[in-house]
């Protein structure tokens, strides 16, 4: 039993790294800050996050011997203010009688509920403009058997700036009357709310019938516990029409952000007219 707590300890550290370098390229966690046996490790940079994507805040932790942990706790508020209970955006106790910020419910959650394995990294998905600011951690629980906590004050900050990643699309080899799939891919890692994504075509594309009787499909892809892939797929059959037309994949997001990507087509010319293969 021990082994495989270990392991799965193991495999979310794993995952918790390769999506917080993936998303940000910086390391993971500075030196610990201590207080008196309360010590915390952040991020010593500030943290970088697209709009409509999601975010990885990666924290660890130590309390003192004499404490006995119950609870965590993550505020958001400015540089030049001293956190408190109006600026809760998590906790971990769900009867608590604390109101959390409206704006973040059902966005944050630990990277690891078990409160022993010392992690208090949280992810925030659907992020937007407004998330940006300072995060900070509070530990509840009893002190020499009396209900008791404490503020870490060591902060992280984070900017969350307008969507910069575009989606990507990949081309088959076209040819005239065979079939073929074009697959998009969002930018997003780790939202909880799907991306809407939609096909438009530009060009004498446009009006073709076999183009507008394509078939889309949506696909999820997991890649680790706590990141995903979306794609959407456009199955059509190319016609002459389709030979120098360009098709744009557009990405919305929860908060309506949209980032795009636009890619021109260009198909095999040995079926077409002759007429035609002079030009290609």
């Amino acid at each position: 039993m021990f082994h495989d707590s270990a392991c799965i300890k193991t495999k979310l550290l794993s995952d918790f790294r390769f999506f917080f370098f993936a998303m940000t390229g910086s390391s993971v966690l500075g030196q610990p800050y201590c207080v008196n046996g309360f010590c915390i490790s952040v991020s010593d940079e500030k943290i970088s996050a697209d709009s409509g994507l999601c975010v990885v805040i990666p924290c660890s932790f130590q309390t003192p011997y004499n404490f006995n942990l119950q609870h965590l706790v993550w505020f958001k508020c400015e540089s030049d203010q001293r956190c408190g209970d109006s600026d809760i955006i998590f906790h971990t106790n769900k009867n608590t009688n604390k109101p959390l910020k409206s704006e973040f419910l059902g966005r944050v959650s630990l990277l690891d509920p078990d409160l022993n394995n010392q992690n208090c990294s949280i992810i925030i998905s659907d992020l937007r403009e407004s998330d940006s600011g300072f995060y900070q951690l509070r530990v509840n629980g009893y002190y020499n058997g009396r209900p008791d906590g404490f503020t870490f004050g060591k902060r992280t900050q984070v900017n969350v700036g307008g969507s910069r990643q575009k989606p990507t699309v990949t081309l088959p080899d076209l040819t005239v009357g065979h079939q073929a799939t074009l697959t998009c891919t969002a930018p997003a890692l780790c939202s909880k709310s799907p991306p809407g994504i939609t096909w438009m075509w530009r060009g004498a594309a446009e009006n073709d019938p076999l183009t507008n009787g394509s078939i889309t499909a949506f696909k999820k892809e997991s890649l680790t516990a706590v990141t995903q892939r979306h794609h959407s797929t456009l199955t059509f059959i190319p016609t002459t029409e389709h030979h120098n037309s360009k098709i744009t994949c557009r990405i919305q997001f929860s908060d309506d952000t949209t980032t795009e990507e636009t890619v021109n087509l260009h198909l095999n010319c040995k079926n077409f007219p002759l007429k035609i293969q002079l030009f290609c």
